[in-house]
């Protein structure tokens, strides 16, 4: 289903000092695709925060890494390889306050997974970020989300945002687990395109992202109609769909 009764705001920041941002999630398969066609996209969705999912993980990944960066214009913020695949990349928006690359606990014959992280500030709001990637294993799956809580807790900000790719289901245990504690974006105020996998004709919404409370949604979803962006693009970059979200973080201390 797509929703999209107005445009999605614009990133600005309000009298007040708090500020509307615009987070992007995105799972770009190690850049394996159209890296044209994906800094098109990433670019059109004007993002503060991009959560990225499979970043380049070997041979010279950092380099990698710092093309999308350069490519759309934004700079790296923390994690690549040395959170197994996540990676946090930001506009100059954001004044970097701390990062942290957080591994997993390795279950043996599984994939490593891990959290890229970071505290930043934007305006006068001060917010954590983390981007992450699931198990594909239930039970794995629903022990990572627990730990990903856990670390939102323990990274002492008053408020936070979580964005990946959850291979799991809103229906889903795992899921529902995050969804319990956070605001589901999408489900509180949809925007744009619902399901995300895969790309030419999706069937399930497994990348999500997440807020806590007393920040407020102002659109989430599959972004669609974006400037200088085609249907074709979308197929072309990576073997997911976008997830944008439009956000009103408090100021704070």
């Amino acid at each position: 289903m797509v929703t999209t009764p107005m445009p999605l705001p614009d990133s600005r920041t309000e009298p007040d000092g708090s500020a509307v941002i615009r987070v992007l999630s995105y799972n770009v398969r190690s850049m394996k695709d159209d890296t044209e066609a994906l800094a098109r996209v990433v670019l059109a969705c004007a993002p503060d925060l991009v959560c990225v999912q499979e970043a380049p993980r070997f041979f010279r990944w950092r380099k990698a890494a710092a093309r999308l960066a350069a490519m759309t214009d934004l700079v790296m913020l923390s994690g690549g390889a040395t959170a197994a695949g996540p990676l946090l990349l930001c506009s100059l928006r954001a004044t970097v306050e701390r990062t942290e690359d957080v591994l997993l606990p390795l279950t043996p014959g599984l994939h490593r997974r891990g959290l890229a992280t970071a505290v930043v500030r934007i305006a006068g709001a001060r917010l954590g970020v983390v981007s992450c990637h699931l198990s594909l294993q239930r039970e794995e799956r629903r022990s990572q989300a627990g730990l990903l809580l856990d670390r939102i807790d323990a990274m002492g900000v008053p408020h936070a945002v979580v964005a990946g790719d959850l291979n799991d289901v809103p229906e889903g245990s795992a899921f529902r687990q995050l969804a319990g504690r956070l605001q589901d974006c999408r489900a509180v105020r949809p925007w744009g395109g619902e399901l995300t996998f895969p790309p030419g004709s999706p069937r399930k919404r497994i990348d999500a992202v997440f807020a806590t409370g007393g920040i407020e949604v102002l659109g989430c979803g599959v972004p669609a109609d974006l400037p200088g962006v085609t249907g074709a693009d979308l197929r072309a970059a990576t073997d997911h769909l976008p997830v944008l979200a439009a956000l009103r973080v408090p100021a704070g201390s």
